[in-house]
């Protein structure tokens, strides 16, 4: 998941944000999506135009949408108070980067339970 920390380096002190895509519960896919927030140095919200390119490919067989990322750049890799209001108990996977450092989380719907993450080459 070193794409994660690349990408948080890159945005600097705005959130960078994109999906995780792969099959049944392992991540293949970290893919990147622009931030289209109006105040990206507090938020972040995922081009809609990705997220419905990215369902569409996996209804004709491709990845499955199985979560998303984004970064606190003057945070902690955990969900804030935002972050939990936009739970939805969708159970997909956050993955949140802060200090080079990536923490998942599976969101429950009344806020999110951590996940240990197992890196497989």
């Amino acid at each position: 998941m070193a794409i994660l920390r690349v990408e948080a380096k890159k945005a600097g002190d705005e959130e960078c944000c994109g999906l995780l895509l792969g099959y049944g519960e392992q991540i293949e896919i970290a893919e990147v999506a622009a931030n289209v927030a109006v105040n990206r140095r507090i938020h972040f919200e995922i081009d809609p135009f990705a997220l419905l390119a990215a369902h569409k490919a996996a209804r004709g067989g491709g990845p499955r949408v199985l979560g998303y990322y984004h970064s606190h750049p003057k945070g902690h890799p955990v969900p804030s108070a935002t972050d939990c209001e936009h739970s939805t108990g969708d159970s997909r996977i956050w993955a949140i980067i802060a200090d080079s450092e990536v923490a998942f989380w599976r969101d429950s719907g009344n806020g999110f339970a951590p996940l240990a993450l197992r890196v497989v080459d």
